[in-house]
């Protein structure tokens, strides 16, 4: 297997960083990007060469930051004159808000947007017409459990991961024609860092009105790790192995790929394999079955 030229967003910690470091352990051409590359994520930087380094691979950080369109079309073009192709793009970038829903303002939920959403909007728009020219390529979508279920005090972060699952899946079915794949990657609930920077709702007035209810969502942060088996403890490279497998498959990859914590199972692959019939029948229904 000849390697592919792989572009990461949010690359900087979490799943993100696992999967550029994995993809360059398996030889693929890897361009990690990341905002901050010179200043506050300068040492994430370091880190992520010299541990491909050591193992005798390349890996290639650059600055990109999803939320603005510019600095997105700048690094892709920057890629492709340098590489001549992108083979994958994986859409990683995201921030996870925890609190009352009602008191995140609009300019809340526009901040939490610009990265969840349109980050992946700006990222695939700057991907797809090299993708399309050479006739094949691949979109990862890494979303979440709460792409598909939610939770309480998790409404604007479901919110935005189930419009991403729309957009993946609606250009999977666009994208079919040009040879290229669009996944979803749907982790469970492995340690990160995303709950504990969880930005705060900034409407302190509809929060003082939840009373105690609003001390909820301060619980779960403080508790967002327990509960797993300290002897079994959840490994977060699943979701990098996965990834991985996805950009080295050879045949049409599944839509959907749940990775849950060892032993757990929180019924969300079972809903994707109840509503993947319905989808398929409304396709083909509308005389659409041959993007199935």
């Amino acid at each position: 297997m000849s390697g592919k030229v792989v572009v990461v967003t949010g690359a900087s910690s979490g799943f993100g960083k696992l999967t550029v470091l994995e993809l360059a352990r398996r030889g693929h051409t890897v361009v990690a990007t990341m905002r901050g590359v010179e200043g506050r994520n300068a040492k994430v930087r370091s880190e992520l060469i010299d541990a491909a380094k050591a193992e005798g691979h390349v890996l290639q950080v650059l600055e990109m930051d999803v939320a603005d369109e510019a600095s997105v079309n700048s690094t892709i073009d920057q890629v492709v004159k340098q590489h001549g192709k992108i083979d994958a793009l994986i859409n990683n970038a995201g921030i996870m808000p925890v609190g009352v829903t009602e008191a995140y303002t609009v300019a809340d939920v526009e901040r939490l947007f610009a990265v969840n959403f349109f980050g992946a909007v700006r990222a695939d728009r700057a991907v797809l017409p090299h993708m399309r020219a050479a006739g094949s390529g691949l979109l990862v979508h890494v979303t979440s459990l709460m792409g598909r279920v939610v939770f309480p005090f998790f409404g604007t972060y479901s919110a935005s991961k189930f419009a991403l699952e729309a957009l993946a899946e609606a250009y999977r079915y666009e994208l079919k024609g040009f040879g290229i794949d669009s996944v979803i990657v749907e982790p469970g609930p492995f340690p990160s860092n995303l709950i504990s920077s969880s930005p705060e709702p900034s409407d302190q007035t509809v929060l003082a009105s939840y009373g105690e209810v609003a001390a909820i969502p301060g619980q779960i942060k403080a508790h967002a790790n327990d509960g797993h088996d300290e002897a079994n403890p959840p490994r977060p490279q699943r979701v990098a192995d996965a990834i991985a497998r996805l950009v080295e498959a050879t045949e049409r990859r599944p839509l959907r790929t749940v990775v849950m914590p060892e032993g757990m199972d929180l019924g969300v692959q079972r809903l994707n394999e109840a509503v993947g019939p319905i989808q398929n029948d409304l396709l083909s229904a509308l005389g659409m079955s041959s993007m199935i």
